[in-house]
């Protein structure tokens, strides 16, 4: 299951030696919940190898806004700590599996 992820544990997160998946998201977002499921399998799929999380924009706004996210959904791809890739809008699990594999 994708990890909630909140303004207060986010860098914990993402500085804590994985790679890194970010979906940023909200309730009300049509593309986001299409997107959802997908997120929640590759979570699955790359359990202990990849940390990948959800973030509400309606409950966080200071990772967004650090991030300049200004479309949801928007997936962030982390390694080392260091943002790598992203990806813009919903879209297919073949193409947010090839960025996590980018990762590993």
């Amino acid at each position: 299951m994708a990890l909630e992820l909140n303004d207060g544990n986010i860098k914990e997160i993402i500085n804590g030696g994985k790679p890194v998946v970010i979906d940023f998201w909200a309730e009300w977002c049509g593309p986001c919940r299409m997107v959802s499921p997908v997120v929640e399998e590759l979570a699955k799929e790359y359990d202990g190898k990849v940390v990948i999380g959800k973030m509400n924009v309606d409950e966080n706004d200071v990772t967004p806004n650090e991030y300049g996210i200004r479309n949801i959904p928007t997936i962030l791809f982390f390694k080392n700590g260091q943002l790598i890739d992203k990806q813009i809008g919903a879209t297919q699990k073949s193409v947010l599996a090839a960025k996590v594999e980018a990762l590993l």
